[in-house]
């Protein structure tokens, strides 16, 4: 099969439209069910160069959770704490500690619950029992992987009246080296972005502090490969083998920082206390949970602990999460890593990225304002490397 027709383009007014090899050689996958469209193919092949990407900088099964063609977050395949397991609603699943690729699934979707609503998903291992029995309860789109278990693809295969896209990709398919995309009816060519994101970008560390242990670098790493597929400017916040906060395609990089420091906070204090006792109904579905946990947190389009509100979601009236109760708990967070796609024109970024406990920083450098965004790192014990390599993904 050399090409793929597809039920529309971006929107159900652009047709016709398909995927295909222009030098006519075969399409290096396979739909083993379903039939995915023109932006779930999109989300398919971005998402999965993440991920074999990520598998071979770091060695460990890897996973991606796409939406509208940008990271929700990625990770590799760490084990999970209690606590964790909670937040990301996987305490449930017999045989998480025994499969690696399920354990970056269950980090990679859980981090960003209501972005990962409808999602793409991309695994860098051939999909197991374990993680195809958490995919199948989860709302998504889609899969794309090397390859399926047998029982895995049945499971997967049940998914949305058995309408659920499942793709397989060719492990060694090679890429040409020169890119293509029109615009406007003009073409635009362009080599591939091969370039290697490994621990050997980050050794150009630029402040006093030069510390970079073993665990930052590989969050760094993360958060770089991550920024490769995501649409510019970006800014990335990672810990613990996982993208917990990904800013996307803002115009100023100081609001990137700002959303992707939002979003990690409200990945940390999804693990609080006062977040996993929440005491929810029984009847309330996972999609409604993230809502009202979101609200919790966030305290935006509705008051959940307002009288007329909590009963719809609680068996009980919770009290509200303080402003000052997060801070106090985020004031505790330390040992962040912050990848960037290009540098940071102002010392604005590492002031917001403080607040969300970041301790380490990768970015191109190259600013006329290097000089006041090092100064400012060096204020908080801030370790900074500068990788010499912009990563704008468009």
């Amino acid at each position: 099969m050399n090409q793929f027709e597809l039920k529309y383009g971006c929107n159900p007014n652009q047709k016709p439209a398909k995927i295909y090899m222009a030098d006519g050689s075969e399409l290096p996958i396979e739909v083993l069910n379903g039939r995915p469209g023109y932006i779930n193919f999109l989300d398919a092949f971005n998402s999965y160069q993440l991920v074999k990407e990520l598998k071979e900088a770091l060695g460990m099964p890897a996973v991606t959770s796409f939406k509208h063609v940008s990271p929700t977050s990625a990770a590799v395949g760490l084990p999970l704490s209690d606590k964790l397991k909670k937040a990301c609603f996987v305490d449930d699943i017999e045989g998480l500690d025994d499969s690696p690729l399920a354990c970056a699934y269950a980090r990679a979707r859980g981090t960003d619950r209501m972005c990962s609503f409808g999602d793409w998903v991309a695994l860098s291992d051939v999909c197991d029992v374990t993680t195809a029995k958490m995919i199948a309860r989860e709302v998504s789109d889609g899969i794309i992987a090397p390859g399926y278990e047998p029982e895995a693809l049945e499971i997967l295969k049940g998914k949305r009246k058995g309408n659920y896209n499942i793709v397989r990709i060719d492990p060694d398919y090679v890429p040409t080296e020169q890119e293509t995309k029109q615009v406007y009816g003009i073409t635009f060519e362009q080599g591939r972005n091969n370039y290697k994101i490994s621990a050997d970008i980050l050794t150009n560390v630029v402040t006093a502090n030069k510390d970079m242990p073993e665990s930052a670098i590989r969050d760094l790493v993360i958060a770089l490969i991550t920024l490769k597929y995501t649409q510019s400017n970006s800014v990335c916040f990672a810990v613990d083998g996982q993208a917990i906060g990904v800013g996307a395609g803002q115009q100023s990089r100081v609001h990137c920082t700002r959303l992707a420091g939002g979003k990690a906070d409200t990945w940390f204090l999804r693990q609080s206390d006062k977040v996993l006792s929440l005491p929810f109904k029984s009847t309330l579905g996972r999609p409604d949970r993230d809502n009202v946990i979101d609200g919790y947190i966030n305290q935006n389009e509705e008051d959940v602990c307002a009288d007329g509100n909590w009963q719809k979601y609680f068996t009980e009236q919770p009290a509200p999460f303080t402003k000052e109760e997060q801070r106090a708990y985020l004031d505790t967070i330390d040992g962040v890593a912050l990848g960037s796609d290009a540098f940071f024109p102002f010392s604005d970024n590492i002031e917001r990225a403080k607040k969300s406990g970041v301790k380490y920083i990768a970015e191109p450098g190259g600013s006329i304002r290097d000089d006041l965004v090092i100064e400012c790192c060096d204020k908080y014990g801030i370790s900074m490397a500068f990788t010499g390599m912009r990563l704008f993904h468009h």
